[in-house]
């Protein structure tokens, strides 16, 4: 089982009766179905004209469809999920900068996707469900095929690129991150063995699967042990504990805005929590404030494993451990995965205790971007993979992350980690959310602010969250500025934005 390399192989574990993918009111698709299935996709993809490496883009909403389609199309082709609410200019840019031969969509779809590529001259394939014959089971129609356009058949190899997706682009042109079935399937080996995945486990899919964290932790590391995956058309806070009934979910994996959100929703769903008690929750992507932490672990009963993964590792790298190892809140716990050290300035591994960035090698890594030659360049060095990630990593190995190099605030001289900033103001009672970030200064380039979402009813003013912060925080790190938001506003991912939020919020 640990020597898989590829998606097919990775698919092999489950039981041919076995359910592999469930969904709200659907009929379960077992792992005899699901294979079936990903072969027939295979099939059809060669016939038109589709083979090992020719690049599938899969604009589809989140769901049972969503995820079959992405692994029988990684299992034979090069799969390109994308986010379905671009618009008609960002379908242009990636579909292009793909390169992609074919696009999948929903029948009837009424996304611009399939109209931007006809004019890209992009073979559209319309997927149409079949749900008599199980959760995500699908067959795909095109244009009337061309005879000669059959391509090189059957199931990829290790060195083939499984999955290509683009990194969030916050500073500069998003860049394009190849995923081998190999960097690939080691992840889902990662993921399996840190959560001791198996076959009676049930997952509940809330990620969206055009994101690294949900097409790995939520759908191909649970598949790859052979347990169930509960899709849900995507994450809603309101549905959240009815899925839970209905899914019988022993885990769940999300970014922390949506472990906030299904909190402030579990006072009026106890009985529901009592009735299927978790083995533990994930989260991942983004810092969780330990005060959330506290608060899930108590509500659920369950131990809370905090994670830290990016797309160039193919996600996870390193992990909390779960009972009876050592969780420690504040810390993205330790290596899971690829080789993790902390490097210094010189491009020289620092001693424990010391600052420096993240670095990471190991056969879950990208092997570089993209036509990206100077990206790389910045990007690797004597073969560890730079994370843009500031850290320490501890004696014993935990890494806590200081803040991301490009989001560290620098106030004539002075260097602030956001994160640090926003901890000690998740201690208000008062305060929900917050997100600490930069704002140009004239003299000092760079100043501290603050976007705060306060718990309902509350009520603060900006003089009380400074002298809040002032009690805790030498003055320098003190925000000068606060606003409360109705919202932070998140990326497509849910990922509160720190990068670029001044110029959103009109301060830049």
């Amino acid at each position: 089982m640990s020597s898989d390399s590829t998606i097919s192989e990775l698919l092999a574990s489950g039981g041919e009766s076995s359910v592999a993918i469930a969904a709200p009111d659907a009929r379960l698709l077992t792992y005899a179905g699901l294979r079936s299935q990903v072969a027939r996709t295979v099939d059809l993809l060669n016939g038109f004209g589709v083979g090992r490496n020719d690049r599938v883009a899969i604009v589809l909403p989140n769901g049972p469809e969503m995820a079959v389609a992405f692994v029988a199309t990684a299992a034979g082709a090069t799969a390109a999920p994308l986010n379905p609410a671009y618009r008609a200019e960002e379908f242009e840019f990636y579909l292009s900068d793909l390169r992609a031969k074919a696009l999948i969509v929903e029948h009837g779809s009424q996304s611009p996707a399939p109209s931007v590529a006809a004019r890209l001259g992009i073979r559209v394939l319309e997927l149409k469900p079949t749900p008599e014959l199980g959760a995500g089971t699908f067959e795909l129609a095109s244009a009337p095929k061309d005879p000669g356009a059959s391509a090189p058949g059957g199931f990829a190899e290790a060195e083939d690129i499984a999955l290509v997706l683009h990194t969030s682009g916050t500073t500069s042109r998003p860049k394009l991150v190849p995923l081998s079935q190999r960097n690939i399937a080691a992840s889902a080996r990662n993921i399996r063995a840190t959560l001791k995945l198996a076959p009676e486990d049930c997952g509940l899919a809330i990620m969206p699967l055009f994101h690294i964290h949900g097409l790995m932790a939520s759908l191909l590391a649970p598949l790859s042990a052979g347990s169930r995956v509960f899709c849900t058309p995507s994450f809603n806070a309101l549905k959240f504990f009815a899925w839970m009934s209905a899914a019988r979910p022993t885990w769940y994996t999300a970014v922390p805005t949506m472990h906030q959100a299904i909190l402030a929703r579990a006072a009026h769903n106890r009985e529901v929590i009592a009735a299927n008690p978790l083995r533990f929750i994930r989260s991942s992507s983004s810092a969780m404030p330990p005060q959330v932490i506290q608060e899930l672990e108590a509500t659920f009963n369950a131990p809370l494993i905090e994670s830290y993964g990016m797309t160039e590792a193919s996600h996870q790298m390193t992990s909390n451990p779960l009972p009876p190892g050592q969780r420690l809140p504040g810390t993205v716990g330790v290596a899971a995965g690829p080789e993790v050290a902390i490097m210094g300035e010189r491009g020289n591994l620092l001693p424990p205790g010391q600052m420096g960035e993240i670095v990471i090698r190991g056969e879950s890594v990208t092997q570089g971007f993209e036509n990206n030659p100077e990206a790389n360049a910045d990007a690797f060095i004597d073969g560890w993979f730079r994370t843009g990630d500031q850290g320490i990593m501890s004696a014993d190995g935990y890494i806590s992350i200081t803040g991301r190099l490009k989001e560290i605030i620098n106030r004539g001289g002075e260097k602030i980690s956001p994160r640090e900033v926003d901890e000690v103001l998740m201690d208000h009672p008062a305060i929900q959310q917050v997100v600490t970030f930069a704002v140009p200064h004239p003299k000092l380039g760079e100043d501290v602010a603050a976007a705060v979402v306060l718990c309902e009813g509350a009520e603060l003013t900006e003089k009380e969250v400074r002298e809040f912060a002032a009690r805790r925080l030498a003055d320098f790190k003190v925000p000068r500025k606060v606003l409360f938001l109705p919202e932070i506003p998140k990326g497509a991912t849910g990922k509160l934005q720190r990068i670029g939020l001044a110029a959103k919020l009109g301060l830049a």
